[in-house]
This record gives C-alpha cells, structure tokens and sequence, in this order.
C-alpha cells in the first residue's frame, strides 16, 4: 500500500547554534523544545524513588540476601523478559546474593507468567521469595497461589494492571495507581533495572557490602542488557528510555558490552562499533526473541549472563541457528495469512477496520512476527491466533499508531463478556486466549471496536518525512552526525527523508531486495536498497525516475564505510 509522504511542520525557529541545521529540524520535529531534553548522560535519569512500592520491595530482598534465602526469578519468554531475568540474576549475585536462581515457563506448556504450575515448580526447588519480570500485574492466581505456600512475591511489571491488582509483597509498576514515576513508558528490564538500584542502595545502608567485603558492583555496567530489552519491547523512547539505550549502546560500541551481545553481534556480521539502536531491535532483539518462540528462552538469558568468550560465540551461533528457522516458519505463516486475506478479496477500498487470521497449523512462536507483518502490509491492528489446545487458541495482537490494543481488547471485553477467556498488554502489542468455538463472534466484535477507534484517528494514514536532503548532506559527514543523534525508536521516530531521484542500476538481491544506484539531480550517485519490494512490480525497466521516502544509512564492508539509502517506500513516477 503506497502511503502519501507528508512533510513535518516544524514552524520557525531554532534549538541553538551549534547544531547542523538538518538535526535541529529533526529534533524540533519531535517536539523537542529545549536542548535539555536530549542530554543523555546517567545524571539525567529519572530516580528510583520515583517508582511506588520500590522500597517495600527492596527492603524484601535485602532481607532474603541477608538471610541467605533463597531467591527465585520469574521471567517471561520474549526479549524484554530474557534481559530482565539476566539484569536480575547478574545484579543479585554481584550483591552476594548466595541463592539466586530463574524460571522462565515454556510457552508451549506453561503459558505466560507467574502460573500456579510455575509457582509449584519454584516452591519445589526451595524458592523463599519470587521476582517476577516483566509479568505479574495480571497473575493473581499465581500470586495467591505463592502466598499460600508461605512464598514472598515480588512483582516488577510494566504492563498495564486490570481492575485487580495482585495480593503481592510488594508491586513496583510504573502503570499501576498512585505511581508518579515521570516514566510510565519504561520497559520490563528498566522496571528490573531500577529495583536493582534500589537493593544496593539498601544494602549499602545496612554496611551489607563492608561487613561482607564485597565491593559494591557498578551497575551501570548492565546497561548493555537494559538497552537491549528496552528497544526490542517497541517502548516509547521518552526521555528516560533514551538515556538507558544511549548509555547502553556506548558500552557496546565501545566493546564493553558483555560477551553474550558481542558474540550476538558478530554472529549476525555487523560491527559493534557502529551499532545504532535500530539494530538493537532488528538484530539483537530478534536473535534472543527466537529462543523463546521456538524452544527455551533459557538459552537467551544464558547468553547473556555467560562470562566466557568462547561459550558465549557458541550460544549465539545457537541463537542465530533459531533465529533462520524462525524467519523460514515466519515466512510459512506470512504466506498462509496472506492466502486467507486474499480469500476475502481485499484490496485498498474494502480492507476491514481490523484483521483476524487463524491456521491450526500457524506456530505459537511466530505468531507475533506474523500479526506485525500484516500490521504493516495493511496499515490495521491484527491478530494472528494459533492452536493452544482443542478448546483454545492464543493470540497475538500488534496495532497501528493511535489504536491503543490494549483499550479495544478491554472494551471487546466489557461489551461482551465471555469471549476472551484472559487477555493482557499494551498500546502496541497484547497477547489474549480464547475459546476456538467463539472465533467468528470474538472476530466480529474486534472489528467492530477498532472500527470505532479507528475513526477517531485524525484523516488517513501518511508517512511523515523530515524533508529533503541536500546533494551536500548525501554524505559520510552528515551521516556521522545522523548516527550520533540518536538514540532513536518507538515515538522518537528514526529520521526519514523523501526525494526524487533517477535511476541508474537496479537488481535483484537475496530473494526480494531491490538494489540501487540512485542519482540526485546534481548528478550525485548513491547506492540504495528496499528490503522485500513486490517482485511483480520490481525491478521496473520502465522507471527511470522514483519518489522514495528513505533513512540514510552508513554501509560498513570490508573496514570501508560508504553512504548508503535504506528504502521505506519507492514509488515510480509518470
């Protein structure tokens, strides 16, 4: 679906002198208003004290470490979940925490967080307190269910909380009420991050360190892991969020990341040293992400703990494995759901307001990616379920800009009860489960409420641009710049420019990526290239000339850097 590119009004104006006068466009066209806003140092960040309950929460796990209990946390399967549990467990024994251990459940037999057989498992192996990450504010059964087994329960969480909270010890959740946390967009592993500080800071005052003669870790050093986790959950990047995924990306472009991220890194053959947090999402993301869809998220989170180098490589090659035959059941699943769409006959006058697909044989682990894809192909909230049981199906929702997922599976919910047997999420993504038997009427009735939110929406959907870039700006000076400007994500949108160029070469490579030499009407060249183009369409011998909306990029090959287009949208002209 070809989008009209819409240039950001910016007004008049200026941030400051000092800053290149593309940047400060970009900036001003994010609603940046002061220079303030983008300082990104640790002094910056929001404190723990911010958050409610951090303190009840720390001062129970304080008193597990002093008193040598034993500690159990309780992930979930995703990428967020994976660096949560990491930046928890290499945090508490860093502390000298003696008995720390995690659970994450398996998808395929557990479902997602703090389940009654999980908490059976973990009152099996010993566990005296539970952490949950990055899950628990929808877990009250679970967190009965450990309170009635004499387990303390702590829930750090980031989700929004139902109209039921759980009886737990203590909740540190920036969304739940009464919390003033200026940072209600962080992640799981920032919640985590910040319940860390938290502990140190308690066992500092209690002299734990001295007594102990421990040196207090600086965990500043797990950034690396909180930066990951961050970008790969599509969290807003307020400001808070940009100064943990800034500070992380600095360690691992200055190779003091852990060993985990680096083997993850070099086994997807990208240089650290210029890692952008785009690649945080598409290419570290991603590769633990696979652990969890396909088999053991538990192999992530060991990667990402593992000290060793060379056991490190060998876990990430592992990962990068999962990761190919992820994107092969990926691309199975795609075409399936797309053959369903097109059973219905869309095309852009009669797309509905939201799109339900279910194959009994779509995998549980993908699903996710699935439902994104067919987010972005036709620009509505989607779906995608797949086979849990004989009764059941589980689903996986990912959404558009504007249409909160999250409120439209509530008001499914409340305007008609016994549909969704549970659900849960946020304004992008939520997960839900229910009945096989009430798909038809459940598919009904999200489409009709996304109908309605879809019509609050201000006109159609475009792609809002930066506007052009100078002939002079085509180049590795600027674009060195661009690379430092950041970090940039989810509602602090990477820059995109727009222009029209002739073309000079264009191929085929991989399966469906279309590779350019594109020409400036100055007569600059510069390579380009648009990621799965539609081969009916593309290569195009009769387009001599494009409008292309585009991000521009820094090509390392060979030690050599190079400018580099990466298309979002190519459109032919007359």
């Amino acid at each position: 679906m070809i989008l009209p590119i819409v240039r950001r009004d910016i007004g008049e104006g200026s941030l400051g002198a000092g800053l290149h006068p593309v940047i400060d466009r970009i900036y001003r066209g994010r609603n940046i208003q002061l220079l303030d806003e983008l300082d990104t140092g640790l002094k910056g960040l929001a404190h723990y004290n911010g958050l409610k309950g951090i303190q009840e929460a720390a001062n129970i796990v304080a008193d597990a470490i002093e008193q040598d209990k034993s500690v159990t946390i309780v992930g979930d399967f995703d990428a967020d979940g994976a660096t949560s549990t990491a930046v928890c467990m290499l945090a508490l024994q860093q502390m000298g925490a003696s008995s720390v251990n995690f659970l994450v459940p398996n998808r395929f037999d557990f479902g997602y967080g703090l389940s009654v057989p999980i908490v059976d498992i973990a009152h099996q192996q010993g566990s005296q307190v539970i952490i949950t990450v990055d899950n628990g504010i929808a877990c009250i059964d679970g967190v009965e269910h450990a309170k009635s087994l004499g387990i303390q329960v702590v829930v750090t969480d980031h989700h929004l909380p139902g109209e039921t909270l759980p009886n737990a010890d203590a909740i540190v959740n920036p969304n739940q009420p009464g919390c003033s946390f200026t940072s209600k967009n962080i992640a799981g592993v920032g919640v985590a991050f910040y319940l860390m500080l938290a502990i140190k800071a308690e066992l500092s005052s209690r002299g734990w360190f001295t007594n102990q003669q421990i040196a207090p870790p600086n965990l500043a050093d797990l950034l690396d892991i909180v930066a990951v986790g961050t970008v790969a959950d599509v969290v807003t990047l307020d400001k808070n969020n940009r100064i943990l995924v800034h500070q992380g990306l600095q360690r691992i472009r200055s190779g003091r990341c852990r060993p985990g991220i680096q083997a993850i890194v070099d086994v997807a053959g990208r240089d650290g040293a210029h890692l952008t947090s785009t690649d945080l999402g598409f290419v570290v993301g991603p590769r633990l992400n696979a652990a969890g869809r396909l088999d053991d998220m538990a192999l992530g989170i060991a990667c990402l703990m593992e000290n060793n180098v060379l056991q490190a490589r060998m876990m990430a090659s592992e990962l990068d494995s999962l990761n190919r035959e992820r994107r092969d059941i990926e691309a199975g699943m795609k075409a399936q759901a797309e053959q369903t769409l097109k059973a219905i006959e869309l095309n852009e006058g009669d797309i509905p307001s939201a799109l339900v697909v279910y194959q009994e044989d779509f995998h549980q682990g993908v699903i996710g990616i699935v439902a994104g894809r067919l987010k972005e192909k036709y620009l509505r909230p989607v779906i995608a379920f797949a086979h849990q049981d004989d009764e059941v199906i589980k689903g996986s929702a990912r959404s558009i800009p504007g249409v909160h997922i999250r409120d439209v599976l509530d008001e499914v919910n409340t305007k008609y009860p016994e549909i969704i047997d549970k659900f849960g999420g946020h304004a992008m993504a939520a997960g839900l489960s229910i009945p096989v038997s009430k798909l038809d009427a459940f598919s009904q009735a999200f489409t009709k409420v996304a109908e309605q939110h879809l019509a609050k929406l201000d006109g159609q959907q475009v792609i809002l641009s930066d506007g052009p870039l100078s002939h002079e700006d085509i180049g590795l000076p600027f674009a060195r710049i661009l690379r430092q400007s950041g970090p940039f994500g989810q509602g602090f949108d990477a820059p995109l420019f727009d222009g029209v160029f002739s073309i000079v070469q264009q191929r085929i490579v991989g399966e469906k990526h279309l590779k350019m030499v594109l020409r400036d009407d100055s007569g600059k060249e510069v390579d380009a290239i648009a990621f799965n183009v539609d081969l009916d369409v593309w290569p195009n011998n009769h387009a001599n000339q494009v409008t292309l909306a585009y991000r521009l990029d820094i090509n390392v090959f060979r030690g050599q850097e190079s400018v580099q287009f990466i298309v979002e949208q190519i459109t032919p002209n007359a």
